[in-house]
């Protein structure tokens, strides 16, 4: 990652106050990041192009949007927010998580550490990670950021942390040694 002058800030509306008080307890607990502001907002009744979701982040209009519960508010802002570290992550990186869940899938790990991994995880054929196909990188994406929402958010529990605790074990080791102390760039 190239070097980071500028440090990350988050934009929130301004009548909102409970969500900028919780954004700023949030980055406190994340790994510094540099970049642009990125802008974010409630939005109740989000939606995908198939059902409502907790969130959703616009990468290249650097913002965020939220439709959760305050309880899964601090996950879901994490995993948003590591959907901007992904992505400038580059290739390198990306490469080396993309192996470290394969080899989980070659070891026959079930579970994941949140739904939007899950589902994707499913959903995933014996060629697609052989191929590096479309749907095998989404889900990496999607596990790379519930992961870090897993280590991050503060969440004690939840009934989508399904992944076995020898695999949460590497994914923790492997995000203390390539993501924790290090800058990241958003």
């Amino acid at each position: 990652m190239k070097h980071l002058t500028q440090p990350a800030r988050v934009v929130t509306p301004p009548d909102d106050g409970w969500l900028a008080r919780r954004v700023a307890r949030l980055l406190k607990r994340l790994p510094p990041a540099a970049g642009a502001p990125v802008s974010i907002a409630r939005a109740p009744r989000l939606r995908d192009g198939h059902a409502a979701v907790h969130a959703g982040s616009f990468l290249r209009q650097r913002r965020m949007l939220f439709a959760c519960t305050c309880a899964e508010f601090p996950r879901v802002f994490v995993h948003e927010w590591f959907h901007f570290v992904w992505l400038r992550a580059g290739n390198p990186l990306r490469r080396e998580f993309e192996e470290l869940v394969a080899a989980e899938r070659r070891a026959g790990a079930r579970g994941e550490l949140g739904w939007s991994a899950e589902w994707r995880k499913r959903a995933l054929t014996r060629s697609d990670a052989r191929r590096r196909s479309r749907r095998w990188r989404e889900y990496c994406c999607e596990s790379f950021c519930d992961t870090a929402a897993w280590i991050y958010s503060g969440a004690r529990g939840h009934a989508e942390f399904t992944l076995a605790r020898r695999f949460r074990t590497r994914r923790r080791e492997w995000f203390a040694q390539k993501i924790a102390h290090r800058p990241l760039s958003i």
